[in-house]
């Protein structure tokens, strides 16, 4: 049975990558519950199973074996158009390298995945646009071009179209990856606020730095949750830019 009150429920979540000669268990029977409005960090070296998981969540590959419920939805047997609206109706993704299209402005940037919006129909797009980049500060950028953009608003831009078409949840894969401490922090700081507002957030990162700033850490080692813990009291993003405290963490060691 479904479980509408969780977000994300996996129940014995295993994936094989059959490469002919050799199978490759990449998943071994992940149980999984993440509930609406956590802001988690999924942690992991390469092979640990932590990028699989996430396709797995994002419904980009599918399980082996086990079940997968997203917001209630059992996504096992989904056809592949069904898989792609879910997608695009309960998912919103944010990519380390921002992925904005480089000719077309912030706005038209946000706006995108509303044209594909089937369950948006009748509703003010350009509202809703211009709401969502409101929410991460930039309504006085929304017809800036990427190349009129720092690094940081890249990234808030597409944080704004993660969340335009008011997702279940956002998925975030190494989100500041590409961006210098500071501003790591103060995307860090965008989607805490973002989180107490409600937005179900899971971050995708291999730093310790950053999953500090996370209300819970799941840690996977070959295939398996190796760690699964609450934060107590997760780093404040806003204060420690206010204070300069982000400048003495293992941060300040990046580019």
């Amino acid at each position: 049975m479904s479980d509408p009150q969780a977000v994300i429920r996996t129940t014995r979540v295993g994936k094989i990558y059959d490469s002919g000669e050799i199978q490759v268990e990449a998943l071994k029977g992940i149980d999984l519950r993440i509930e609406p409005g956590e802001l988690v960090a999924i942690m992991g070296a390469s092979g640990s199973g932590k990028s699989t998981m996430l396709n797995i969540l994002g419904c980009l590959d599918r399980a082996t074996s086990g079940d997968y419920f997203l917001d209630g939805i059992h996504v096992n047997d989904l056809a592949p158009d069904q898989l792609a609206d879910i997608r695009n109706r309960k998912i919103g993704f944010i990519f380390q390298g921002f992925n904005l299209l480089s000719r077309t402005s912030a706005f038209e940037n946000v706006e995108l995945p509303l044209l594909y919006s089937r369950h948006l129909e009748g509703q003010d797009l350009a509202a809703l646009t211009r709401r969502a980049l409101e929410r991460v500060g930039l309504a006085d950028r929304m017809h800036h071009f990427p190349n009129q953009l720092s690094g940081g608003q890249q990234q808030r831009v597409a944080i704004a179209r993660a969340l335009v078409n008011q997702p279940a949840m956002v998925l975030a894969d190494e989100p500041t990856g590409n961006l210098d401490t500071r501003t790591s922090i103060e995307i860090l700081a965008t989607f805490q606020e973002l989180n107490r507002q409600g937005i179900t957030i899971i971050l995708v990162t291999h730093e310790h730095d950053i999953a500090d700033y996370c209300k819970r850490i799941i840690e996977f080692r070959d295939g398996r949750i190796i760690r699964d813990q609450k934060v107590a009291e997760p780093r404040a993003a806003a204060r420690d830019l206010e204070t300069g405290h982000w400048q003495a963490s293992g941060l300040g060691e990046r580019p």
